[in-house]
């Protein structure tokens, strides 16, 4: 565990495993940045009879604590939406001087939330497929399912993770479940080693609903999973199914593009006072339109869907005159959770509306009657 904090979460998975297989052989890893938490996870293990060695304080971002170690699970819990700006010269170095020989390859978010990082971190530590690989999970909010456009830190993050067919699976859960915030956190699932029904794949679970409350509120965490949620939660990644409950979705699955667009650049020509097309005179568009860059559009192009076909149906019948320009096309990632999970409901009945409000009116007038008399 990269954030390990005070072992909390390496000691239940300990508990967890050796309760399914007494003679299991654990060794713990972890690293912390804060120094009281660390001394209470190294502590928590010395009495588990770990390796205290394992346990590692620093950052993990600007130093990395098992630079060479390869792992086989992984767990994390990294602070929701805060910056790394301290850590922000060590992180752009190793980015830039290593590229995907070190942990930040594949791209870097935004200063203002380093969630991400972390995720690229694990990614960086599984244990090579060959070697019987790795499978870890991490606790993110919603941001690191969207943000970012195509070509972004976040989108190029997204897009490593999904064409390299790491992603397992995503579970939404409710929101007020963590001390120190009531926002809604999704579990990220990966792995280099899916069982093959599962390749290609990227399975949704919304366990929003699945919670009861707690009889005593700590902080902002009001809500808690009954041991049957759990089971339902891990039922329904067991057995990668589709599923509904109460007539809406729970779980669904996807094809890795589903997540993929392009996004294309919409030109049109520019024109001058008397409305005649313009030519650019020298460069690559030389004799051709010159673009007006105030006109200039663009649109996400699902990967499944062939651009040219895409352009045809949505954009000509509207700008005749319109042409993509291929050359700032870009490949983008992100994953939608909430849209694949809604359900329309439509609105009741115009007349029934009319009649409630008739009804308000009405009685409304007879207490100004009333008043008046």
């Amino acid at each position: 565990d990269p954030t390990a904090g005070t072992a909390g979460m390496l000691s239940a998975d300990a508990d967890y495993l050796h309760a399914h297989n007494p003679d299991a052989r654990l060794n713990v890893y972890g690293q912390e940045l804060n120094a009281e938490s660390y001394a209470i996870c190294k502590a928590d293990m010395l009495i588990k009879g770990q390796d205290v060695s394992n346990i590692v304080l620093g950052n993990t971002l600007s130093d990395d604590g098992h630079p060479d170690k390869k792992f086989d699970y992984m767990l994390s819990n990294p602070p929701f939406g805060v910056e790394w700006k301290k850590v922000e010269k060590a992180v752009r170095q190793e980015y830039e001087q290593k590229g995907h020989d070190g942990r930040f390859g594949p791209g870097l978010p935004r200063v203002s939330d380093g969630s991400m990082l972390f995720l690229l971190h694990l990614v960086s530590k599984m244990r090579p497929a060959v070697d019987g690989g790795c499978r870890f999970g991490i606790v993110l909010n919603g941001s690191p399912l969207f943000t970012g456009g195509a070509g972004s830190g976040e989108s190029e993050i997204r897009r490593y993770v999904i064409e390299n067919d790491l992603v397992e699976a995503i579970i939404g859960l409710p929101t007020d479940m963590f001390y120190n915030t009531g926002i809604a956190t999704y579990v990220w699932i990966l792995s280099n080693r899916k069982p093959v029904k599962r390749k290609g794949k990227i399975q949704l679970i919304d366990a929003s609903a699945f919670w009861q409350k707690m009889r005593k509120s700590l902080g902002s965490k009001r809500k808690e999973l009954s041991e049957a949620h759990i089971d339902e939660i891990t039922r329904l990644f067991g057995d990668f199914i589709e599923a509904e409950q109460d007539g809406k979705p729970i779980s669904r699955i996807f094809d890795n593009s589903a997540f993929g667009y392009r996004t294309i650049t919409v030109e049109r020509p520019l024109k001058d006072a008397q409305g005649k097309v313009v030519l650019a005179e020298k460069g690559k568009l030389k004799g051709k339109p010159q673009p007006d860059s105030a006109l200039r559009d663009t649109e996400n192009v699902p990967l499944a869907e062939d651009v040219e076909s895409y352009f045809k149906r949505e954009v000509l019948p509207h700008a005749p005159d319109a042409w993509i320009d291929h050359d700032k096309t870009r490949v983008g990632y992100e994953i939608p959770f909430n849209r694949h999970f809604y359900v329309f409901q439509p609105p009741r009945p115009l007349a029934e509306i009319d009649a409630e409000l008739k009804q308000c009116t009405d009685r409304i007038l007879s207490m100004i009657a009333g008043l008046s008399a």
